[in-house]
């Protein structure tokens, strides 16, 4: 049995080579069938971070996503692509899968769409959380039999990288990501994340970095051809091989500090074993991002978080009484008797509620900030 901390190294110049280079990456740590068996329902976690198209290099290519799409359908899997938009607004993870392509290579291919601002969300305990004592998390990821997780190799404002680790951030909801972010530092910030991943580790990860970001990542930097797919069992592994590939020092990730400390990964690049093509010929240096708001005094950079609200509410003369939005909300923030009302401490931000009214009777109230951000 290989180990866990094996990570494959294949150069991919371009993503007409994206399915042979993947399968590559998957033989060298042991193959995907030694993963997932006949049957298996297999969440593939990408990169939706925003409604931009691939070139833009913001989310997961739709060349890796058709080519492991085949490769879990070879080995008898049922593939279920999935995730929710980094975007605070209804309806973004549905633009995202379309202006990504996404949405049209799993339709192509036969495979589910798991929407997570439609699919729900469940309350679980964080065991030992350090800044997350319990988080909703999407119901497709807990549910699935293997959990894929399908990163971006980018740079981030705030955690100076973004893999495999924090790729589990999109598995929770609006106002849990918000939390995490008004924490105010990297180190806060990387801790909530860890919470985040240890709830459910995916049991393989992917990383498309044939086309990377560099600079103000993850959503405002510039595309770079990294020329790369790295495949690791371990995503602290692969996140700890793909940032020394960018130039990052093996201190300076947080996220992957802290999730070595709890026993989630290697604590050092010496415990990792490299498979495929010579590190040395992959190395680059990607330019380092900007802090963005976190380069703000922490009070500041809190405050312009709270500012930033969107909240759904109801309205009663369009209200119909069929209850969709009191049956699918996971908190259970709506109530009966009619007229009925969105109690704003136990709402959690999820718009399941705006995405499933058949009667367009839920409308989203912005704050001031929210409105002049996007109009």
């Amino acid at each position: 049995m290989p180990s866990n901390f094996e990570v494959s190294i294949i150069h991919c110049k371009d993503y007409s080579h994206a399915k042979s280079a993947i399968s590559r990456s998957l033989e060298l740590i042991g193959g995907l069938e030694s993963i997932v068996s006949r049957g298996d329902r297999v969440l593939l976690k990408v990169n939706l971070l925003a409604p931009r198209p691939p070139e833009d290099a913001v989310t997961t290519h739709p060349a890796v996503v058709a080519a492991v799409i085949d490769l879990v359908k070879e080995a008898g899997g049922i593939p279920i692509v999935g995730d929710s938009a980094g975007m605070i607004h209804p309806g973004a993870t549905a633009e995202a899968l379309d202006i990504s392509g996404i949405q049209a290579v799993a339709a192509e291919k036969g495979a589910e769409i798991a929407n997570f601002e439609t699919t729900g969300f469940e309350k679980v305990d964080v065991k030992n959380g350090k800044k997350l004592s319990s988080i909703y998390m999407a119901k497709p990821v807990l549910e699935a039999d293997i959990v894929i997780s399908l990163p971006k190799l980018k740079t981030h404002e705030l955690t100076l990288f973004t893999g495999a680790v924090k790729n589990m951030f999109g598995t929770v909801p609006s106002r849990i990501r918000k939390d995490a972010h008004t924490l105010g530092t990297n180190e806060l910030f990387s801790q909530a994340v860890v919470d985040i991943y240890s709830v459910r580790p995916p049991d393989l990860a992917i990383m498309d970095g044939v086309v990377g970001m560099e600079g103000h990542g993850p959503s405002r930097g510039e595309p770079v051809n990294s020329g790369v797919i790295l495949a690791a069992r371990n995503c602290v592994a692969l996140d700890m091989v793909s940032a020394s590939i960018m130039g990052f020092g093996p201190d300076e990730i947080i996220t992957s500090k802290d999730a070595a400390e709890r026993g989630f990964g290697p604590s050092s690049l010496e415990e990792i074993t490299l498979q495929g093509d010579p590190i040395e010929d992959i190395l680059m240096d990607f330019k380092r991002p900007g802090r963005g708001l976190s380069s703000l005094p922490n009070p500041v950079g809190k405050l312009l978080m709270r500012l930033h609200s969107m909240r759904p509410r109801i309205d009663n003369d369009k209200c119909q009484e069929c209850g969709a939005c009191i049956k699918n909300c996971p908190t259970d923030a709506i109530e009966l008797p009619y007229p009925i009302e969105i109690d704003k401490e136990l709402c959690i931000l999820c718009f399941t509620c705006f995405e499933l009214c058949p009667h367009n009777s839920i409308f989203i109230q912005r704050s001031w900030l929210a409105r002049h951000l996007r109009p």
